[in-house]
């Protein structure tokens, strides 16, 4: 299974929601680094299970277990490995779904491809679960990106119906703590909107919008390795991304060119732009403005209903009603995990450009 990503940066993820352990190897990290640990279980605290009403009711506690990788403290060279241990597993919840898939899961296709044998327990490897280990390479690679003065955030830019509002793509602002939206107001009507939809059985879905500032022009290259390339690839990686735009993105298609270029000015003896519709990325390069992009998650597909879906045996119609503990809203948990797969991916193209002696 192609669950690798990286060049310089290697990063492999292992194991399935609802087996005995989730974990990660990351080659390639940087020797010497000393990282913060506490705040890396912070960093996996914002992305796990149970913490609110408003997620998913399964308790994990989600703390590392470092194998290798690590020596006295710091990064040793050696491939940095960790896996969390499942401990609220409930895999007899999924018994009796492999013989009939659930609507929009990978349960069907992954069946086809692999023979059945990854239809139980979950969504298996398919599922939100991997992301747990990617927020661990993703918090390692956020904490060595701030030591290089490059900061990457984001926040619900939309859930619903109900717009956040956007960031100024010239001058990113971190989102408050806690729920990670700019306007508390929206906040407050995202929340609500989550929890009635939830108490109906139909999950919203969302879009979150994220920053990377602070990193240099030139980082990417054409054609294939361009940063959008890159980041859309690691992006892709979170289960319930379907839509991925950066700068104006769709928007633009609307647009002149007159009305979306950026004119370009000096700014305290650097190259700046006066707009930024290009999302701080021309020709797969970053351009020293901050890099823009939104990220669109489908409605979690684990819903309350009765749905309609066949038996794979025999052809027969069936209807599902499904058992387990799922999100109404799978986005508060998201925006950690669009932090963490952006963040592998610049790291990733500023260690192939050599823009700092690490």
């Amino acid at each position: 299974m192609s669950s690798g990503f990286g060049t310089v940066l290697k990063l492999q993820i292992f194991g399935e929601s609802h087996g005995p352990a989730v974990g990660m190897c990351l080659d390639g990290f940087p020797a010497g680094f000393r990282p913060d640990l506490a705040a890396l279980q912070a960093f996996l605290d914002r992305r796990a299970p149970g913490r609110s009403a408003l997620t998913s009711a399964r308790r994990e506690t989600d703390r590392p277990e470092f194998l290798s990788g690590l020596a006295d403290g710091r990064t040793c060279g050696a491939p940095l490995t960790a896996v969390l241990h499942n401990a609220d597993a409930r895999p007899a919840d999924y018994a009796g779904l492999r013989d009939t898939p659930r609507p929009s899961h990978a349960d069907y296709p992954a069946a086809v491809k692999y023979h059945g044998a990854q239809a139980a327990s979950g969504g298996g490897h398919f599922s939100g679960r991997l992301t747990a280990p990617l927020c661990i390479a993703g918090g390692l690679c956020l904490q060595l990106l701030a030591a290089q003065g490059v900061e990457i955030f984001a926040h619900i830019a939309q859930i619903g119906r109900t717009p956040d509002r956007a960031f100024d793509p010239l001058a990113p602002e971190r989102p408050g703590s806690g729920f990670p939206v700019l306007d508390a107001t929206a906040g407050e009507a995202m929340r609500a909107g989550v929890a009635a939809a939830g108490a109906a059985g139909g999950p919203l879905g969302a879009v979150v919008e994220c920053a990377v500032t602070g990193l240099p022009a030139g980082v990417g290259a054409p054609m294939f390795g361009g940063m959008e390339n890159r980041l859309a690839q690691a992006l892709f990686a979170i289960p319930a991304v379907k839509g991925v735009e950066f700068g104006s993105g769709f928007a633009g298609a609307s647009l002149r060119g007159s009305e979306n270029n950026d004119p370009y000015c000096m700014e305290n003896g650097a190259v700046r732009t006066r707009t930024n519709h290009a999302g701080g990325i021309l020709g797969g390069l970053s351009t020293g403005m901050p890099i823009l992009f939104r990220a669109a998650f489908k409605p979690t597909p684990s819903i309350a209903l009765p749905q309609q879906t066949v038996c794979l045996s025999d052809g027969a119609p069936v209807t599902l009603e499904l058992r387990g503990r799922h999100d109404p809203c799978i986005v508060p948990r998201a925006v950690p995990c669009v932090e963490a797969a952006a963040a592998i991916a610049v790291l990733d193209a500023a260690l192939e450009a050599g823009i700092w002696k690490l």
